[in-house]
């Protein structure tokens, strides 16, 4: 079991910066793979970004390469997901998420594998 709080979402310009955390809760959060992803109203939650359970791999959304980084710090139990050159299609309610099971990318990036969710951060970027 584990809880999921993120922070760090805002209002930001184009081509600015943000950093969100997700804080965890539970004893066994660096067995746990973690995801951010992204929902705008009326659209199905898209996968952003996930890293492995001890760090190593890392999988991201086509259209967010090369300008977010995921990372994690296991001893403080937190993923964090740096968002950079950010652009108005990038606003939306961001969630970081956890589960078990095999890392594999394929499995990265599937929402239904997920099974612990935070409550999401709002993120908005201005034209």
């Amino acid at each position: 079991q584990v809880q999921l709080v993120e922070s760090g979402g805002g209002l930001v310009q184009t081509g600015g910066s943000l950093s969100l955390s997700c804080a965890a809760s539970g004893r066994t959060f660096s067995t746990y793979h973690m995801g951010w992803f992204r929902q705008v109203p009326g659209k199905e939650r898209e996968f952003v970004a996930a890293v492995s359970a001890g760090g190593r791999s890392t999988d991201y959304a086509d259209s967010v390469k090369d300008r977010f980084t995921i990372s994690r710090d296991n001893a403080k139990m937190t993923v964090y997901l740096q968002m950079n050159n950010m652009k108005p299609s990038d606003t939306a309610v961001y969630y970081c998420a956890a589960r078990l099971g095999a890392w594999a990318t394929v499995n990265s990036r599937l929402t239904a594998l997920y099974k612990w969710w935070g409550q999401g951060t709002q993120v908005t970027v201005s034209s």
